[in-house]
């Protein structure tokens, strides 16, 4: 690219010019250094008749970077800038072009390439076929650009086949060959004619899997993780859904998936698994801060298999100045291991909010199913008490829960996904009649989404809705209330001070909530990202009152660590008495 430096003339005192001189000197030392340490790009120059920028960019890829050189290495260059220049015009159907190349001596010197490509040829006949191709999943591509008409492109040529290659590995057609693959190009008449005949043969079959590890678990309970019976017409996606299930489970560090060709059943493949077990127990803890709870310390301790049938057991806690917790758990796998298992817990927590004070502990036992449709259930049964105090009311409650809980998490990637989205749905009740000292019915709708356009700008929508029916509020336990505001609800004003209070100010909870926010992200570097955003919600006594919520704005830093986003918020509560400026301090995905 060409470049000059215009100078300015003025006058200097005497005692201002050996400075400057000295200042200029320096500046010309730096930007020779400069000019000769960047690799040179420039000595190539092109004049394209008309000018066409996919010409252009074509020509520079297939000369590639070019070095500084002196005229006669110049002069040879040019006969290989000839033969580059031709095939990457001819890659674009410009096979009658006129090329006319000049070196302009100098130090280094210097490549002109005129160019006038003239008409391009255009394909005529496409002529595609699937061969013996009665019981096949592989269907023809239909390129745009490889259409009669078009210009000659070989780039959608080669992606045809690419397709269909790609096709038939995919689906099993490992035998597969192509009987025709030409362009008959006519350059003279500014014809090419296409021809490709593709044979997909015979599929091939999935056979058994063998299971190559050493531990404990037996190959009865791996052989659940298997999707498919032998037999199975192949397809990919089946050998990477058992690779998926299979290091999710928790019990294998190193999963490696191999195929080979069975030698008794013709075009049927056997499955080798070869795994390499983790560490048979794992204890992890973890530091974390937000603005919520202040500074929180986790562990988690899990055997992740007791026996050949991969039972499990572990434990976690938590502990934070306004809360402390711990929770016992064993788990059976059940059909489907990947997916499928009973858990049973048991857990002692210790909460204290402002005016609230909560002792609860229980026990119980769910059962967790994915439905084929891809939402994970949840049937659960829970039985617990707890002391608390919510306000001036202080009372304990046993309550024998049931629950069922429905969710579906779809995202790109799980610590920083780029789009997805996120559904559930919470009900649980108790009765008088059934063990429990309150009638009540709970239910919590929750639909978070995330999209991004052109890598750099994100949107984030949330909504979360709850309901709360019962025949004696004041007995309902102060875990089960409603509350709005926070890092993760409404932003901009205190945590869970958005909810209804009694006549000494203090707060009590509420029986519905409404809580939303619309997010908008720009990535200006690798690992930032700022946020504007506004939020809105409330907590209330009646439904009508979710019709005026309380609203918040504010804006953002995100950092993306390795462990996912860590945020950093400035928001402003728009509410005269319970709002002003706040500073939010969170981590995690956005779904």
């Amino acid at each position: 690219m060409p470049c000059g430096v215009a100078a300015k003339q003025h006058l200097i005192s005497p005692a201002q010019q050996p400075k400057r001189l000295c200042l200029s000197l320096r500046l010309g030392l730096f930007l020779c250094w400069l000019l000769t340490s960047l690799p040179l790009t420039a000595q190539v120059r092109l004049e394209i008749t008309p000018p066409q920028r996919e010409i252009e960019q074509n020509v520079l890829a297939y000369l590639g970077e070019v070095s500084p050189r002196n005229t006669r290495e110049m002069r040879r260059f040019a006969h290989y800038a000839r033969r580059q220049t031709q095939a990457a015009l001819e890659a674009l159907g410009y096979y009658q072009a006129e090329l006319e190349l000049s070196v302009e001596e100098g130090n280094p010197a210097s490549l002109l390439i005129r160019i006038q490509p003239g008409d391009p040829v255009r394909f005529g006949l496409i002529d595609l076929q699937l061969l013996n191709a009665t019981d096949t999943l592989i269907t023809l591509p239909q390129p745009e650009q490889l259409r009669t008409g078009q210009r000659l492109s070989h780039q959608a040529y080669e992606a045809a086949k690419r397709n269909l290659r790609n096709q038939a590995l995919e689906l099993g057609y490992f035998s597969y060959r192509f009987t025709r693959h030409e362009i008959l190009i006519d350059p003279v008449e500014g014809i090419a004619d296409v021809h490709l005949h593709f044979d997909p043969g015979p599929r091939y079959q999935l056979g058994e899997v063998v299971f190559q590890h050493e531990g404990e678990l037996s190959d009865d309970f791996l052989q659940r993780f298997v999707r498919f019976a032998p037999g199975t017409p192949y397809h990919i996606q089946w050998l990477a859904d058992l690779n998926r299930d299979l290091r999710a489970s928790g019990y294998f560090q190193e999963v490696l998936l191999e195929t080979q060709e069975d030698e008794l059943i013709p075009h049927q493949l056997r499955v080798e698994a070869q795994l390499r077990m983790r560490a048979p127990r794992t204890l992890n803890l973890g530091l974390g801060y937000s603005t919520d709870i202040g500074p929180r310390v986790t562990a988690q301790w899990t055997q992740h298999w007791m026996n050949q049938q991969g039972f499990s057991r572990g434990f976690e806690t938590e502990v934070s100045e306004p809360r402390q917790g711990l929770e016992l758990w064993w788990q059976k796998p059940l059909g489907r291991p990947a997916t499928d298992r009973l858990r049973l817990t048991s857990s002692i927590t210790q909460e204290s909010f402002d005016e609230q004070e909560s002792l609860r502990y229980g026990a119980g036992l769910a059962w967790h199913h994915r439905q084929a449709n891809q939402w994970d259930r949840i049937i659960s049964l829970r039985g617990e008490r707890e002391d608390f105090r919510v306000g001036e009311t202080e009372d304990a409650t046993w309550l024998t829960l049931p629950g069922l809980s429905y969710a579906r998490v779809q995202r790109d990637r799980p610590l920083d996904p780029q789009r997805g989205y996120r559904l559930q749905m919470d009900l649980l009740g108790s009765r008088e009649t059934l063990l429990s000292d309150v009638d009540l019915l709970q239910l919590q709708l929750a639909a978070k989404a995330l999209t991004t356009w052109r890598l750099q700008h994100r949107f984030l929508a949330r909504l979360q809705l709850g309901g709360l029916a019962t025949s004696n509020f004041e007995r309902v336990p102060a875990s089960l209330r409603f509350y709005a505001g926070g890092d993760q609800s409404v932003r901009g004003y205190a945590y869970q001070d958005l909810a209804p209070r009694n006549s000494r100010d203090e707060l009590v909870g509420g029986r519905y909530l409404i809580s939303s926010t619309l997010e908008y992200q720009y990535q200006f570097s690798d690992r930032w990202r700022w946020a504007g955003y506004v939020d809105a919600g409330q907590a209330t006594r009646t439904p009508n009152e979710l019709l005026e919520p309380k609203v918040g704005v504010g804006t953002g830093l995100r950092w993306i660590s390795l462990v996912g986003p860590i945020k950093l918020d400035v928001a402003y509560g728009l509410d005269d008495e319970q709002g002003g400026w706040r500073i939010h301090f969170s981590m995690g995905p956005d779904l």
